[in-house]
């Protein structure tokens, strides 16, 4: 190897960073995953579905462990299992979430309770398994959705759930000066999410609604993005959604 060749391997290493992912089996989390492994970072991915993740592991050069967001034990075991293997986390993607609309008359609670688990709870599991492992500064990244920014009917639930991730990493990015926090709100994406959905009405207007969707790695650019800014710019929050999406 030449000394040039050395040199440029010596800077990928350098700026190389140790970044968990939550819901990294499919969709969102995978593309992320497989889009920050090619940049040189250290992902270790985190989801129920363990043999995707060993599959996805062993295909990208990654590291694993099985994650169920809404255990608070499961996230403290994940992140544990991270630093054990790498020394320390630099970041968190918290991914995970789930969207099984309908409209708010259907009374389909457990499916709300699910996603105020998920979607909720499951960040604030992660935020208090990840702030105590970081040694210098760190840098959480929520994934969230243009459901934080508006509202429409089926989506009521979800779209709370979604802005209670803005305003938690918004609160978060406030209290501490040392820590970097970024929202990132795609619009339709191509995902396993809509699978959740169990109400016909919300189907069908789904069906219509991801004709345009984004490959799921439009959202893995845009956090790689993030991720790659000097320790001082902190980019809050990144809106990524088809050209033609109202």
């Amino acid at each position: 190897m030449s000394w040039l060749a050395s040199f440029a391997l010596a800077i990928v290493v350098a700026m190389s960073k140790v970044v968990l992912i939550s819901g990294a089996s499919s969709g969102i989390g995978e593309a992320t995953a497989r889009v920050l492994a090619a940049a040189g970072h250290q992902v270790f991915l985190g989801a129920r579905r363990v043999d995707r993740l060993e599959a996805l592991a062993s295909e990208i050069g990654g590291a694993y462990a099985p994650l169920d967001v809404t255990s608070r034990e499961s996230f403290q075991s994940f992140v544990d299992a991270a630093v054990e293997r790498y020394g320390r986390v630099d970041v968190l993607v918290n991914n995970a979430g789930v969207m099984p609309l309908s409209l708010m008359s259907s009374l389909k609670v457990d499916e709300w309770d699910r996603m105020v688990d998920v979607n909720i709870r499951g960040v604030l599991n992660g935020i208090a398994a990840v702030l105590p492992r970081f040694a210098d500064g760190g840098h959480i990244v929520n994934v969230a959705s243009i459901a934080a920014h508006m509202v429409m009917p089926t989506a009521a639930v979800y779209c709370a759930t979604k802005y209670a991730v803005w305003a938690l990493s918004e609160g978060l990015r406030q209290e501490r000066d040392d820590l970097r926090v970024t929202v990132i709100s795609p619009g339709v994406t191509e995902s396993e999410l809509a699978d959740t959905i169990t109400e016909d009405y919300a189907t069908s207007l789904m069906e219509d609604f991801r004709k345009i969707a984004l490959p799921a790695s439009a959202i893995g650019d845009a956090i790689a993005y993030a991720i790659s800014q000097p320790a001082e710019v902190d980019v809050n929050e990144i809106v990524v959604r088809p050209v033609s999406q109202r």
